[in-house]
Formats: C-alpha cells, sequence, structure tokens
C-alpha cells in the first residue's frame, strides 16, 4: 500500500486502533476539529469525520465500523495502490446536485482542471458552486448514538447564496452494525430554487474498490441487490426502497445496505448505483435514469422546504445474511 502522506485524522485512528478503550471511553464521543468539522468516535476509536474544508462539500470520510474495516474507498483524500482514481468528486458519503439554479454541486473543479482540452469539460467548470458549511446546530454524543446537526449554505460559482439545507446525521450502533441516519432538508430561504432532471444527483457513498461489483473490467467481485431482488447493473435506475451493496474488503465479506424512508422525497428513490463502486439514492433523476419517464424537474417555492431521508446499515456477510427486510419495517416506523 502506498500512501503519500498520512492526515491527522488517519495518523488519529491509527492510535485509536492500537489503544485499548479505558472505561470512559465507552460509547460514542464527538468534538470539534480546528477545521471547523467534527470527530466522531466509538469506545475511543475514530469511526468518522465530518470534514468541511477540503472540497466544495462536506463529506463523511472515513467511515469505520465497529468491525474495524474501512467502508468507504480512499481517494481522493489518499492515493492507495489498487484502488480506482476516478471521479474525485465521490468522497466519502456525500450529496450533492449537477444543476440547482443553474450550478453544480456534484462534481469539483478537479473533476475538470485535468481536462484543459476538453470544452465541455471546461464549460461545467464555469458551472461549479460550493456547499458551505456554515455552522453546527447541535453536537452531541451520548452511549450508543451521536447526533450532528448542520447548517450548509449552497452558493453559486460567484459566492452568492442561493439555498441553504439542515443535515442531521444520527450514528448508532445497534446489534453491533454501525447506522448512520442522513436526513437533510433543503429549505428556498429567499427565492425559487429548481433541481433540475439530473442523472449525477442524490446522497451518495463511494465503497471500496474491492467491494464494487466491477474493479477491474471484465471482473466479477461484489453484488448489487435491492428490495425487489434486482441485481448488479441491472438495478440501475430502478426505484426501490432499499438497495445493498456487499464485497470482499480486506478478506471478508462486507456491505452497505442504503434505505429510503418512506416520507422522503419521491419515495421510492430510482438508484444510481454503478458497478465501479458509485452507489447514490437519487430522487432527482427520473427521465435521465430512466428515458420513459416523465421529466422530474423540481422547483421549490421561496420558503418552502423538501426532505431526503435516508439509513445506511454497515453490515458483514451478503444481502441474505443483512437481513433488510426486517431493517426497513423497522426503519419505516421511524416519525
Amino acid at each position: 500500500m502506498k500512501i503519500p502522506a498520512l492526515p491527522s485524522i488517519l495518523l488519529l485512528a491509527l492510535v485509536s486502533l492500537a489503544a485499548p478503550a479505558a472505561a470512559a471511553d465507552k460509547g460514542f464521543s464527538i468534538e470539534k476539529t480546528a477545521s471547523g468539522g467534527a470527530i466522531v468516535k466509538y469506545d475511543g476509536k475514530l469511526v468518522t469525520e465530518y470534514v468541511v474544508d477540503q472540497a466544495n462539500k462536506p463529506y463523511l470520510f472515513p467511515v469505520i465500523p465497529p468491525h474495524g474495516t474501512p467502508m468507504t474507498r480512499a481517494y481522493p483524500m489518499q492515493k492507495v495502490d489498487g484502488e480506482q482514481w476516478d471521479h474525485p468528486h465521490h468522497r466519502g458519503i456525500c450529496l450533492g446536485h449537477e444543476a440547482t439554479n443553474g450550478f453544480d454541486t456534484w462534481a469539483e473543479k478537479t473533476t475538470f482542471e485535468e481536462r484543459p482540452k476538453d470544452k465541455k469539460a471546461q464549460e461545467r467548470l464555469t458551472k461549479v458552486g460550493a456547499q458551505k458549511h456554515r455552522e453546527f446546530k447541535e453536537l452531541k454524543a451520548e452511549g450508543d448514538k451521536a447526533t450532528i446537526v448542520s447548517v450548509t449554505d449552497h452558493n453559486n460559482p460567484q459566492g452568492k447564496k442561493e439555498f441553504e439545507d439542515t443535515r442531521t446525521i444520527v450514528l448508532q450502533v445497534i446489534d453491533g452494525r454501525l447506522v448512520i441516519d442522513y436526513d437533510v432538508t433543503f429549505k428556498a430561504t429567499d427565492a425559487p430554487v429548481t433541481f433540475e432532471d439530473r442523472k449525477d444527483a442524490g446522497f451518495s457513498i463511494r465503497v471500496p474498490t474491492s467491494m464494487a461489483v466491477a474493479p477491474e473490467k471484465g471482473k466479477k467481485s461484489g453484488s448489487i441487490v435491492n428490495s425487489d431482488g434486482i441485481k448488479d447493473v441491472d438495478a440501475w435506475g430502478k426505484n426501490a426502497k432499499w438497495c445493498d451493496y456487499y464485497g470482499p474488503v480486506n478478506g471478508k465479506v462486507y456491505g452497505v445496505a442504503m434505505l429510503n424512508h418512506p416520507k422522503s422525497f419521491r419515495y421510492p428513490t430510482p438508484w444510481h448505483v454503478r458497478d465501479y463502486g458509485l452507489f447514490t439514492a437519487n430522487p432527482f433523476g427520473t427521465k435521465n435514469l430512466d428515458k420513459s419517464a416523465a421529466d422530474g424537474t423540481f422547483i421549490l417555492k421561496a420558503g418552502e422546504s423538501v426532505t431526503l431521508r435516508h439509513r445506511l446499515i454497515f453490515h458483514e456477510g451478503d444481502t441474505a445474511s443483512a437481513k433488510l427486510d426486517e431493517a426497513f419495517a423497522a426503519y419505516e416506523k421511524l416519525p
């Protein structure tokens, strides 16, 4: 494994994995970072960091469940031999949209800067905006639950705020598995917001390369299964109440399931889930994911809000062993 430099967050992870947790370290803890983000630990060991200063969007990275195996691709935060080094905007767990009021928070400037002779790429570069972390409304940890509530401004390429969102991220350990509830409420604060129908939009996690269905051309490794039993590349663009991605990581089979709450916008969501490891719930892409569907462009009126609700379950083993129908039945009962 080749790593050019270990950032402080990963040095902290190595220290925490090596040291036994003291009694005072039991359960979740959370603290602010010097850069304005937040670090979450469980039993004294790193679980994740809410990173706010390294890209044009906040994101969670790394994600390390109690089983101790990182469950997100390291790139572009690190370049690790054996990983795919594509799509630098696929950072850990994040959200974005290619075209809200005409600007892009799905991609980053680095996405296009490496293609100076590509006219389309250079045109898209001028449309890159930013999700700017404004403040934490709540940082709380107690026992088997930690909560992050943050406010984020969505700024156009000129730096002007167009709308905002409030994210409520609840991390829990349930039956030994890491569970992350990630709710985001978009609010049109001063004027309407147009969410165009786009393929590249929604709530995402980029899974480890070894877990991808096809980490290399012509090679099958991991698996995708949705709640209707549709598998692998056939699951792309299909609507389903949950979707699961599992495969080998460090010699064992692990997976991450994403559940879509019935009260979420446009439930059941279409899934922009790819064989190379992108895993996205995208309620904003209808015709772009299914040519027979109607255009899904959505206008959020001034003063109004819309909410996306998802649950991530990090499990050991395959879809069948994860018992996701039971997990969904519990999740849909949440108020």
